[in-house]
């Protein structure tokens, strides 16, 4: 697929936002006044900003309020509701740490576990797709959860904790590469599937279905090259997981903890790019993409 930056920025800062929410909502790290204020700014900066930047990949931004009528039936919907109450009641824990002091322990859980089922409903929107088959694997929202919790610790200052959840999400991404290069593969899907023609024998594209681009082939069709790829997972695995490990098992300072959390950033934007442009869309079967 297309990989548009909204959705980039999207995926990328709000993971990080609501992993630092969930953290804090479980006390860690142990803050009150302004530097509780502090840390708040930036895990409410991170995640609305994050969901600010989803709604310019809409063709409507103006009908976003529609999607949360829509929560019996729609991920979309349920992670704007999530999203919502998780900020809410974060938001009523936070006052309580800044403004008196006290830690309000009920709000943080309520908050925490609100944050985290935000980024678990954000990760369904794409598995539920079987139009997609590297998406629509267990381990995509393994892989989202992973990351959060680790880009989380990381953002709150819990080194014990992030060394061994890097190395988790490491082994997720790792896990989820090998699995979906070969998950178009294994899907069973074809032209002769898509078309429905399979039992009458091989099926082939007599013609391109059309002799120009279309809305299709600029949102659903995006070829990345093998090598290209490979060097942007190498780029993307040693940024998000091996320099932050590295800079947070030498001796502690502010600077190498700043420094992993900026190459973190930087690993996981590439691997959300790598993300959607990998993304197969069946749809590309019919245009001899796949």
């Amino acid at each position: 697929m297309h990989p548009a930056p909204s959705v980039i920025i999207f995926t990328t800062l709000s993971g990080l936002g609501f992993g630092l929410l969930f953290f804090l909502g479980l006390g860690m790290p142990d803050v009150s006044g302004w530097v509780a204020f502090v840390f708040f700014v930036i895990a409410y900066g991170l995640s609305v900003g994050g969901l600010m930047a989803s709604t310019f990949h809409l063709g409507h931004p103006e009908r976003a309020l529609k999607a949360f009528t829509q929560w019996r039936s729609s991920w979309l919907s349920r992670e704007g509701w999530c999203a919502v109450i998780a900020l809410l009641v974060m938001g009523l824990y936070a006052i309580g740490l800044v403004f008196f002091g006290q830690r309000w322990g009920f709000f943080g859980l309520i908050g925490a576990g609100f944050a985290l089922a935000t980024v678990f409903t954000t990760s369904m929107i794409y598995t539920q797709l079987k139009t997609i088959p590297r998406w629509n694997m267990k381990l995509t929202p393994a892989m989202f959860l992973s990351f959060s919790l680790a880009g989380g610790s990381l953002l709150a200052g819990q080194t014990s904790l992030a060394v061994p959840l890097l190395l988790a999400a490491a082994f997720v991404q790792a896990f989820y590469w090998w699995l979906g290069d070969k998950a178009f593969a294994t899907s069973g899907t074809d032209l002769g599937t898509a078309t429905g023609l399979g039992a009458r024998g091989a099926v082939r594209a007599f013609e391109p279905p059309h002799t120009g681009t279309n809305y299709l082939l600029r949102e659903f069709v995006f070829v990345v090259g093998r090598k290209h790829a490979e060097k942007l997972r190498i780029i993307a695995f040693v940024l998000a997981f091996m320099v932050p490990v590295l800079l947070l098992v030498l001796p502690f300072s502010h600077f190498f903890a700043a420094l992993a959390v900026l190459s973190h950033l930087a690993g996981v934007a590439v691997s959300r790019w790598l993300f959607f442009a990998q993304a197969e869309h069946v749809v590309g079967l019919y245009y001899g993409k796949r």
